[in-house]
C-alpha cells in the first residue's frame, strides 16, 4: 500500500457510513478512530502543519508514533480552514457525510459558517459530534479546556492518589479517553434514530461531564450524607479486601475479594478459613469497617511469598489477582498475545507499528486495523477527487492558494 492509498470496501457494523473528523489532539480523533475500527469511512481533516496528537508521545525518525495508532484506518486530508476556501470546501464535503465530529472551543465552528444550523440545512440527517471541555453553553462555555482541567473539576482527580500527596494523575489522556468513548457511543445512538426519523442531531460530548460519570457512587452519597469522598491510595472504599499487599520479592500484588463467596476463598487459600465466620468480616459492610484489620492478615500472608506462588494459589482458588505490569510485561503475556490485545498495523515507512487491537470484540461483525496512521495530506487529492467529485483542476487551484496540502509523495 502506498502512501496516498485509501482503502476500499469497509467492512464492519458501520460500513457505509462516512464521517468528517475535524476534531484534533485526543478525544476527537479517538471517537473517529473508534468510528474507523468498526467500518465507517473516516476522513480525518487537519491543518497543513498537522494535528496537534502528532508533536505527542514518543517518536521514531521525528514521526509520531502515538499519532500513528490514533489516526489508524483514517483517509488523511489537509484543509486550512482559516481560509475561505477550505471552509466551502468543507461545506461541500458535509453534503455527503453522516457524521461530523469536531472538538475547537464552543463558538468556532459558528464563527466559520460551520455551526451545526448551517451544516444541517445542506445535510437534514447529518449527524454532528460537539467534543468540548464544559458544553455548548452554560457560564464555562468558552473556557478553553483540556481533558486533565475538565478532570480536575469533574472530582475524578481530587480521588486519585496517596491521601497524604496532592492529587496525582494518569500518564495517559484519560478524559478525553472517556469523552471520546461516549461520543462515539452517541454516534451510534443517533444513527440509530435517524433511521426512525430520517434526521440527524447535534451531540454535545463535555470532557467534565463524562469524567464526572464516573464519580457515580459518590453523588448520592454526598445528596445524601454529606459525604465527600477522598483519596484512598491503592485502596477502594467500601469494597474490601480490595488493596496492594507487599510481597516477599519486594514487590507488590493486587487482590481483589469484596464479594462473600470469594471473601471465603481467599481466607481459604492464605490458610485461615475461620475469618469468614469472624463478625468482624463475615459480611461485605463488616470487612469495609475493618478494612485495616483485614489488609494487615491479608499481607502478612502474601509478604512472605514471591509473586508468581501468590499468583498460582490464588488463581487456583479462583481469586482475583494480578501483578502490576508494565507495557513490557504486556507485550510478553501469553493471554496478551493469544487474544491479539496488540496488534501490528502495516506501515508504509516501518512497515508495521504494533497498537492496542480493536474492542470490544463482535462476534459476527468484528473491527479491524487496515493500516497505521499516515503523514499529513497524504489522501488531500485522492479524497476531494474520487470521493467527492472534485475536478482535478479545482483541487489544483486550492493547493495553489492555500486552502488544502497535499503531500509531496502523494503526486
Amino acid at each position: 500500500m502506498t502512501t496516498s492509498e485509501v482503502p476500499s470496501e469497509p467492512q464492519g457494523p458501520l460500513a457505509g457510513y462516512r464521517v468528517l473528523e475535524l476534531g484534533s489532539t485526543v478525544a476527537g480523533p479517538f471517537c473517529g478512530r473508534l468510528l474507523a475500527d468498526f467500518g465507517a469511512e473516516v476522513i480525518k481533516v487537519e491543518p497543513p502543519k498537522g494535528d496537534a496528537v502528532r508533536s505527542m508521545g514518543k517518536r521514531l525518525d521525528g514521526r509520531s508514533l502515538y499519532a500513528a495508532s490514533i489516526l489508524r484506518n483514517k483517509a488523511l486530508v489537509s484543509i486550512d480552514l482559516d481560509t475561505e476556501g477550505g471552509r466551502e470546501l468543507v461545506q461541500e464535503m458535509v453534503a455527503d457525510c453522516d457524521v461530523l465530529v469536531e472538538n475547537f472551543k464552543p463558538g468556532s465552528m459558528e464563527r466559520w459558517g460551520l455551526g451545526y444550523e448551517e451544516l444541517a440545512r445542506i445535510n437534514p440527517g447529518l449527524v454532528m459530534v460537539r467534543i468540548s471541555g464544559f458544553g455548548q453553553d452554560g457560564p464555562y462555555a468558552n473556557r478553553p479546556g483540556y481533558g486533565v482541567i475538565a478532570e480536575a473539576m469533574s472530582g475524578l482527580r481530587h480521588l486519585t492518589g496517596d491521601p497524604d500527596r496532592p492529587p496525582s494523575r494518569m500518564a495517559t489522556s484519560l478524559t478525553d479517553y472517556i469523552t471520546g468513548l461516549y461520543a462515539a457511543f452517541g454516534v451510534a445512538l443517533a444513527l440509530l434514530e435517524r433511521k426512525v426519523s430520517g434526521r440527524g442531531q447535534m451531540i454535545d460530548a463535555v470532557l467534565y461531564e463524562s469524567a464526572f460519570s464516573f464519580m457515580e457512587p459518590w453523588i448520592p452519597a454526598f445528596e445524601k450524607l454529606g459525604h465527600i469522598a477522598e483519596r484512598s491510595g491503592s485502596g477502594l472504599p467500601e469494597s474490601t479486601p480490595n488493596n496492594l499487599y507487599p510481597t516477599g520479592d519486594g514487590d507488590y500484588i493486587h487482590i481483589a475479594a469484596p464479594g462473600d463467596s470469594v471473601f471465603g476463598r481467599l481466607v481459604d487459600a492464605i490458610g485461615l478459613p475461620d475469618l469468614a465466620e469472624d463478625p468482624r468480616f463475615a459480611t461485605a459492610v463488616d470487612r469495609s469497617r475493618n478494612e485495616q484489620d483485614i489488609d494487615g492478615l491479608i499481607a502478612n500472608w502474601t509478604s512472605s511469598r514471591t509473586i508468581p506462588t501468590i499468583e498460582r494459589i490464588l488463581v487456583e482458588h479462583q481469586v482475583p489477582v494480578a501483578p502490576i505490569y508494565t507495557i513490557a510485561d504486556l507485550f510478553q503475556d501469553a493471554h496478551v498475545q493469544d487474544r491479539g490485545a496488540i496488534v501490528n498495523a502495516p506501515d508504509v515507512e516501518l512497515g508495521s507499528i504494533a497498537m492496542a487491537g480493536v474492542v470490544p470484540r463482535l462476534s459476527a461483525t468484528p473491527g479491524r486495523i487496515l493500516f497505521a496512521g499516515g503523514e499529513v495530506g497524504s489522501n488531500t487529492r485522492e479524497v476531494l477527487e474520487d470521493t467527492f467529485g472534485i475536478d482535478s483542476g479545482r483541487v489544483d487551484s486550492l493547493i495553489q492558494s492555500g486552502a488544502i496540502f497535499e503531500r509531496e509523495e502523494s503526486k
